[in-house]
């Protein structure tokens, strides 16, 4: 499977709650590293989704940039388009993802997953300010 159909199942399957799918993609010690800093395995990523609290009505990548460092190792950096809700509250819909993929063209796996807010995206913390008093300390 290509490094865009890999993409393409994946955000599917993340999108329909597709645990099987998802059990299929997601290497045994994956990690994804969440906006906020939380850091989930495997197991706690695929509960949000049987446990019915992540909901996606949409989920996408978009800008995707590839590097390859190796035959078995895929680097993909994205721009991550959602509308969701975890628990009843709205997810970010524009998110920065870094994701490691492990494997071959055969059967990649998501090895990591780190996401990061966009600055000035719906969702996204309030840009710091500066003024120049502060900056020149």
């Amino acid at each position: 499977m290509s490094l865009t159909e890999f993409c393409d199942r994946w955000a599917a399957a993340e999108r329909d709650a597709d645990v099987t799918t998802l059990d299929a993609l997601i290497h045994a010690e994956f990690c994804g590293v969440g906006p906020l800093g939380f850091t989930l395995d495997k197991d706690a990523w695929l509960q949000r989704h049987r446990d019915g609290d992540l909901r996606y009505e949409t989920f996408g990548l978009e800008e995707v940039m590839t590097r390859r460092p190796a035959a078995d190792v895929a680097v993909l950096t994205a721009r991550h388009e959602a509308t969701g809700t975890y628990r009843g509250v709205l997810t970010p819909s524009a998110l920065r993802a870094t994701i490691v993929l492990t494997g071959d063209d055969d059967r990649w796996k998501l090895q990591t997953l780190h996401l990061s807010f966009i600055a000035g995206t719906p969702g996204a913390p309030p840009l710091p300010r500066t003024t120049s008093a502060e900056a020149a300390r």
